[in-house]
């Protein structure tokens, strides 16, 4: 379901908050995971936004949002990349010596 609301709370710490708006009663749980933008992903309260919610039990609350945005349109969907974050970065090396070098 596609709909439009209102923030009622974001805290940026935690990465979560909550949406309010006509076809989610009791508000929509979102995390900073689903909100399409650039760079650091936080809501302000009273912030309008759009988005895609589905039916779920999350931390008390009968629906789960899957996409937020702040425009006007809709951007498109980004595919799901794993392990090109810029954030964190590490290397391992092991070399081991062969068996005939262990008495040598």
């Amino acid at each position: 379901m596609t709909s439009s609301g209102s923030v009622r709370t974001f805290d940026a710490d935690e990465g979560w908050g909550v949406i309010d708006g006509p076809d989610v009663p009791g508000g929509c749980w979102v995390s900073f995971s689903v909100i399409a933008m650039e760079g650091y992903r936080a809501l302000e309260p009273g912030q309008q936004v759009s988005f895609r919610a589905e039916s779920a039990s999350q931390d008390g609350y009968a629906y789960r949002a899957t996409k937020v945005w702040t425009e006007a349109t809709e951007p498109p969907d980004q595919p799901q990349t794993w392990g090109n974050s810029q954030a964190y970065h590490s290397t391992l090396t092991l070399t081991f010596d062969s068996p005939d070098q262990e008495n040598g």
